[in-house]
């Protein structure tokens, strides 16, 4: 038996191949092993300064951050600690005291 890697998108250990590409019987997602390498190399999420950020990291917002949908702001020097590292426009999962779950933009934060 074959070493097929696992779903990128579910995790999903019962993959199989397809001609050129592997596909994904649980959530239909189909994919090439160039493509998976590709991807694992752009994953890398970088604060302002261009360190690389990594889940449970503690970080700082650098300028005001205006909440969606609310008149609070998020003021710049905000400690913010252990984030969670997502894919999307907002790149960081994280719990800001006073405001609760927030999505950040990696670009407005630096790594302590």
């Amino acid at each position: 038996m074959e070493n097929l890697p696992n779903c990128p998108k579910c995790n999903s250990e019962y993959t199989y191949e397809d001609g050129n590409l592997f596909v994904c019987p649980e959530c239909a997602h189909e994919w090439t092993l160039e493509s998976q390498e590709a991807n694992a190399e752009e994953a890398v999420i970088k604060d302002a300064n261009g360190n690389v950020l990594n889940d449970g990291d503690t970080i700082t917002v650098i300028k005001d951050l205006k909440v969606k949908g609310s008149s609070s702001v998020v003021k710049q020097g905000t400690k913010v600690k252990n984030i969670k590292l997502v894919e999307g426009d907002h790149d960081i999962d994280c719990k800001i005291d006073g405001f609760g779950a927030m999505k950040l933009k990696s670009e407005f934060v630096k790594k302590i």
